[in-house]
């Protein structure tokens, strides 16, 4: 499998010829759900889930389809009669040659105050595991942890407490837009000595085999 980083939780896995996107928000690239075979949205903040590149993607290709929870899909589902799944916890099903388990109800806590929102991760091929913007332990191993290492809801200490309980091979970075260039030494020196895995980060554009 072909991972490639796109910007912030953003990401493109290729199989086989066959292309998977997650979380084509407002934050990654115009053209970055463009040539999906399938999508997936983890949740309704417009930094996964940007109802314009989904349709550029859907109108470009009349086979792609998209998988996402509730919220998203009551948003963009009449344009697209039949080609958005809702999906939730515990589901499984198999999309252009990749096996998917959805895990994961609720969006992490922000403030008290604000109300949560649902929030859904997607395990791929029982390997690859995007979270969105909660820290959820799947009940499965996880080989490929898409890490998200900076978010208003998240310090640094928690990334590395869910790195320890998830105990992935390896962590990607995601989520990490806000992150300046001045910070990132900080946060890959401290997760990579204290999250006790092979913690990486590629740049947007960036690909590596799994």
């Amino acid at each position: 499998m072909k991972l490639t980083k796109k910007s912030h939780a953003c990401v493109r896995l290729e199989k086989e010829g066959r292309t998977l996107v997650i979380d084509p928000g407002g934050f990654s690239e115009e053209d970055s759900a463009l040539g999906a075979d399938a999508v997936f949205v983890t949740h309704e903040h417009p930094d996964h889930f940007d109802e314009g590149r989904l349709r550029a993607a859907l109108e470009a290709d009349p086979a792609a389809e998209i998988w996402t929870l509730r919220s998203v899909a009551e948003k963009i589902s009449a344009a697209f009669p039949g080609r958005v799944h809702t999906v939730g916890h515990g589901d499984t099903f198999t999309v252009a040659g990749f096996d998917v388990q959805v895990h994961g109800e609720l969006h992490a806590v922000i403030h008290p105050d604000i109300p949560r929102v649902t929030n859904i991760g997607f395990l791929v091929d029982g390997a690859v595991f995007h979270p969105g913007d909660a820290l959820t332990v799947p009940d499965h191993p996880v080989d490929t942890l898409l890490l998200p290492v900076m978010a208003p809801w998240n310090k640094i200490s928690e990334v590395i407490d869910y790195v320890r309980e998830v105990k992935p091979r390896r962590a990607f970075d995601v989520h990490d837009a806000l992150l300046t260039d001045l910070a990132r030494p900080i946060y890959d020196r401290q997760i990579g000595a204290l999250g006790g895995t092979d913690h990486s980060r590629l740049t947007p554009g960036d690909s590596t085999r799994l």
